[in-house]
């Protein structure tokens, strides 16, 4: 099992994507694909209050991400 340096605290977009992609120059978007797949999850961030282009997620958001896609 691995050891991981991972909190939970708010994240700028890019930051959070590039945990999970970190040699892509395209982790934003990737990450946004996973997030709008997986079922449910880009309407739960809504109901935490992620607006279309916020530039950041709050910990309660990525306490959701990373309960669905697991941590980076």
């Amino acid at each position: 099992e691995k050891q991981t340096d991972f909190r939970i605290r708010s994240y700028g977009r890019t930051e959070l994507a590039q945990l999970y992609n970190p040699a892509s120059k395209a982790a934003y978007r990737k990450l946004v694909g996973w997030i709008d797949h997986y079922p449910g999850l880009a309407v739960r961030l809504a109901e935490l209050g992620k607006l279309p282009g916020s530039r950041s997620y709050t910990p309660a958001q990525v306490r959701e991400i990373v309960g669905a896609l697991g941590e980076p």
